[in-house]
Parts: structure tokens; C-alpha cells; sequence
């Protein structure tokens, strides 16, 4: 994949590669009207596929949502990823709901936490 590309037509997306832990992981963020999309893959495929959303309530803080679409739903720290992905895009002011999918052979927190970085460092909100 092209290291830290961008355009805007269709869609504004990046795609890049970062290596954590010797495995190159390849990475790519778009931006819709009214989602963003990250993929993030070491086996070439979607894998695991997750939709987060923001929650505004008038009286009481906001709440995000977390839920598996498709692929392992008994794998907690796939879902504390798209958490702290949504989080990030809520508290940047931005409403629109996130779409993760991770195809990973290396679920370990060092692997999720270098690509929550990796993502908001290249982000598009």
C-alpha cells in the first residue's frame, strides 16, 4: 500500500502501512457524508467488522455505542478499539458513526493500542 496517500474524489480516504510488533499492517480511512470507515488488516481481509455511534442525550453526558456486524463477538478488545476510535471522533466534534473492521492474526493490546495511534494520527475528522 502507498505510505500515508490521500485524495478526496470519490471519497477523501488515506491508506498506508505501519508495522507493530515485526507484522506490517495495512490501513485505510475514508470519510463519508456520514461515516467514517477504517479497515485495518495483516491477512488481506476484512475480518472482524464493528459499528460504533455517539449517543446525545439532552440531560446527561454522551454514550457510545459499540456493536459487532459481522465476525468475533466474544473478542472484548476488538470493541474497546472501536470504542476509543468513536470516542476520539465525539469529543473532536464530529457526529458522524465509525465502521471498523479489523482483519488481525494478533489481537494483543500493544497491536490494537499502535493501531488506535496509527489512526488518530492520520486521521479525518
Amino acid at each position: 500500500m502507498d505510505d500515508a496517500s490521500s485524495s478526496s474524489f470519490p471519497v477523501r480516504h488515506k491508506k498506508f502501512s505501519v508495522h507493530i510488533k515485526e507484522s506490517k499492517i495495512d490501513i485505510v480511512i475514508c470519510s463519508y457524508d456520514d461515516q467514517f470507515l477504517v479497515i485495518a488488516t495483516q491477512i488481506g481481509t476484512m475480518g472482524t467488522i464493528m459499528h460504533a455511534r455517539k449517543e446525545e442525550g439532552m440531560l446527561n453526558n454522551p454514550t457510545f455505542n459499540v456493536s459487532v456486524v459481522f465476525g468475533k463477538r466474544d473478542e472484548p478488545m476488538l470493541l474497546a478499539c472501536a470504542r476509543q476510535l468513536i470516542e476520539h471522533i465525539g469529543n473532536s466534534g464530529s457526529s458522524k458513526s465509525l465502521t471498523l473492521s479489523l482483519g488481525l492474526k494478533d489481537h494483543s493490546t500493544e497491536t490494537l493500542k499502535g493501531i488506535v495511534s496509527a489512526v488518530i494520527e492520520n486521521r479525518l475528522w
